[in-house]
């Protein structure tokens, strides 16, 4: 099967993808159907679509009417022309069957925790959470749970929490999610790294970070 390998700014750039929003390697759509059962039919109609492309996402589906669908190339770690042909026939029978897309709903969770000495405690975590290693970050094999990584610290920080959450969200979405943290009583710890990720903090000092796609290098 030929392909070739896409960034998320190509990808983003295509024609005919706004449903579409690319998180952590692969690009995700949601669409509202109007019930559980015509969900169930536009699942159905993709799965057929991924069967004849011999190219398969995942799908979710969860009450009352929405289906998540997540597609990347396994074979690259990331996004190819195999994933935009798809995504295109995918759009299109989301708008034969009336379906509305959602695509700013998009996001994915990390945990990351921060260590002297990865090695030592990997094999903990991913013992306690049943998961699989790749790359020195932690995954779950059924794609369900949020990935785990480890930064590597040059000194302990004893005054700081050792664990903090990466939700990385569809880049058009990221200023008003921060905007909307900050009103929820938040602080902006620093945005020196804006648009890959803004630090934010609760009332406590416990850090989330608020992450995209842009300005990675």
């Amino acid at each position: 099967m030929q392909y070739t390998s896409l960034s998320a700014a190509e990808f983003a750039a295509l024609e005919g993808l706004d449903d579409w929003r690319f998180l952590l390697g692969a690009v995700h759509a949601h669409f509202r159907t109007g019930s559980f059962g015509a969900a169930a039919e536009l699942a159905k109609g993709i799965a057929a679509a991924a069967d004849a492309a011999e190219h398969h996402p995942d799908i979710d589906i969860r009450y009352p009417d929405r289906v998540h669908v997540v597609l990347s190339t396994h074979a690259t770690g990331g996004l190819s022309t195999l994933d935009a042909a798809l995504g295109l026939q995918i759009s299109a029978l989301a708008a034969a069957a009336g379906a509305t897309a959602e695509p700013t709903a998009s996001q994915a969770l990390e945990i990351a925790i921060d260590t002297m000495d990865a090695d030592r405690i990997r094999p903990f975590w991913a013992a306690v959470l049943g998961y699989r290693e790749a790359n020195g970050s932690l995954f779950d094999p059924l794609r369900i749970g949020p990935a785990f990584w480890f930064q590597q610290m040059d000194e302990p920080r004893p005054q700081r929490d050792r664990f903090h959450i990466d939700v990385t969200v569809a880049h058009d979405e990221a200023e008003s999610r921060v905007a909307a943290t900050i009103a929820a009583g938040g602080r902006l710890v620093s945005a020196e790294h804006a648009r890959s990720w803004w630090i934010l903090s609760d009332a406590d000092g416990n850090e989330a970070c608020v992450c995209t796609w842009q300005d990675r290098g």
